[in-house]
């Protein structure tokens, strides 16, 4: 899956100075200038300029001060959040460097990554790690190669380690880089979220959204719960990814995404996953309203095999189900005529021909609520599934994306379309 490590909407994360918010960090935990200056071993007018910066850089201040020093106000609280969380991903990707990326234990990534100034060197240094082009990058970026290749080779020389290599092909990221570029993905999230921090504090939510959709939410949850959020807050942004699991559940786990809407999977897929049931859902065979089985009395296993079908691809939920839903009936499942994983292709193929398909009815809800498309009389038992919101363990979400979700709960709770579901797995 490729994709912007960040775009215009979180474009005031970019600039954010990671040196400015760790001093703002050092100064809410000492509670005092000079004490943080100490243990930052700079001078205080030096930690007082940073925090100014900062303060500066979100149009907020972030401490009351007065003869007897500096006290955390509401907004600060709110950064304070943020950067304590930014600090713990820096350590973790220092504890990933030395067991497995080959980082001198006696190196302090920590002071490096906040050497890199800004959340756009994050940024970039990320996007190389996708695009693996260094010119696609500077575009992306608007500034040079050299200056791209002067970071980077800073970056290398202090880690003491190479990030990328260097191949005909472009840039292949290293074991190490491939645990710089998850950890900066991870910062650039917790970054983007601080200025919807602070706007959702004073009533307005704002920023982007970035969802995961997989099939079954995309026809009808995600479209409702989207229009009936934006019709309140205009100044909120929603980008949706479409890609199979396992790419949505990596993005998840490295903060590209918020979080994913969709079929909920066992522990072994869903590792270091916190997943809510919403409601349950089951696949049912589906044909053209003027199908010879649409009126048909009895429906066997004999006239499915006869029928020509289009299904989902190999090791697709609502396919294995189907199979397994065949085997468990000691018979033989249908072979495909037609394997898709486009809507649209499969709606088509139904709509224009005698095809028959096993899938959620979900998906295809606006056919069937018309007439154009209708659901057969043979019920596939026993292939019943949760449906319901994926997050990374121990996210703290943007005000955005906790609207969506909880959108997302209610268009679901409102609607006589969904089988409530009886428990929600970890």
């Amino acid at each position: 899956m490729r994709h912007k490590v960040i775009d215009r909407w979180d474009s005031a994360a970019l600039g954010i100075n990671l040196r400015h918010l760790h001093a703002f960090s050092a100064v809410a935990a000492a509670g005092s200038i000079a004490r943080a200056a100490d243990g930052l071993f700079r001078v205080p007018s030096a930690v007082t300029r940073s925090v100014l910066q900062l303060e500066g850089a979100l149009g907020r201040p972030l401490f009351d001060r007065s003869s007897r020093g500096v006290a955390l106000n509401a907004y600060g609280e709110l950064v304070l959040v943020r950067a304590r969380r930014i600090e713990r991903e820096f350590e973790e990707a220092r504890t990933h460097l030395v067991a497995r990326g080959g980082v001198d234990s006696t190196v302090d990534p920590h002071s490096l990554f906040t050497a890199i100034l800004n959340g756009r060197r994050l940024a970039v240094i990320a996007s190389l790690s996708e695009k693996r082009n260094m010119p696609s990058v500077a575009r992306d970026f608007g500034i040079t190669q050299p200056a791209i290749s002067v970071a980077l080779k800073d970056l290398e020389h202090g880690l003491g380690v190479a990030l990328f290599e260097r191949k005909a092909s472009g840039l292949v990221p290293t074991v190490a880089g491939g645990i710089v570029a998850f950890y900066f993905k991870r910062v650039l999230s917790e970054l983007r979220h601080i200025v919807p921090d602070i706007a959702a504090s004073e009533g307005t939510l704002q920023g982007s959204v970035h969802v995961g959709a997989l099939p079954l939410g995309r026809t009808q949850i995600l479209p409702m719960a989207i229009a009936s959020l934006l019709a309140r807050h205009p100044q909120l942004h929603v980008a949706t990814v479409e890609s199979p699991y396992d790419a949505l559940a990596a993005s998840l786990r490295s903060g590209d995404i918020d979080f994913i809407l969709g079929a909920l999977r066992g522990e072994d897929e869903a590792v270091n996953l916190e997943q809510q049931a919403l409601f349950e859902d089951r696949i049912s065979v589906i044909a053209r309203a003027g199908h010879p089985l649409a009126h048909a009395q009895a429906i066997d296993f004999d006239r499915l095999r006869e029928a020509t079908w289009a299904l989902s691809r190999q090791g697709s939920p609502s396919r294995e189900m189907l199979e397994r839903f065949f085997s468990e009936a000691n018979e033989v499942p249908p072979v495909p005529a037609v394997e898709t994983g486009d809507l649209a292709v499969l709606r088509g193929l139904l709509l224009e021909s005698d095809m028959l398909t096993a899938i959620s009815a979900h998906q295809l809800r606006y056919e069937i609520r018309d007439g154009s498309l209708v659901v057969l009389d043979f019920p596939l038992d026993r292939t019943h599934r949760r449906i319901g919101l994926t997050q990374r363990l121990g996210a703290y979400p943007s005000p955005g994306a906790r609207a969506l979700m909880q959108e997302i709960r209610d268009v679901v709770a409102r609607s006589a379309d969904f089988t409530p579901a009886s428990k929600s797995p970890r």
